[in-house]
């Protein structure tokens, strides 16, 4: 499904998943790298970061050798209602 806004991801479901990975350097393999990574994602699939995780173990060289995430929802159901009326104050 396409998305205009990130409201409407935000809306359906997604929140922001940071992802904190260590990978190797593939000439110094006994020297690990840093990388962090941020998207909007759905938790506990995650399809978006296992998409990218998929991607860098078949594309890049580094091979990977940790991964930290966290999830957020930005917005909740408690946090979002529907006004049905505007009334102006002057």
């Amino acid at each position: 499904m396409q998305y205009s806004s990130q409201l409407e991801r935000q809306l359906d479901g997604y929140g922001l998943t940071t992802a904190h990975i260590l990978y190797r350097i593939p000439d110094f393999e006994s020297v690990l790298q840093t990388f962090v990574w941020q998207d909007y994602d759905i938790a506990p699939e995650f399809p978006i970061m296992r998409k990218f995780l998929d991607f860098w173990q078949d594309k890049l060289d580094g091979p990977l050798h940790s991964i930290r995430y966290t999830h957020r929802r930005l917005i909740g159901a408690n946090e979002w209602r529907l006004v049905s009326g505007e009334i102006n104050i002057h």
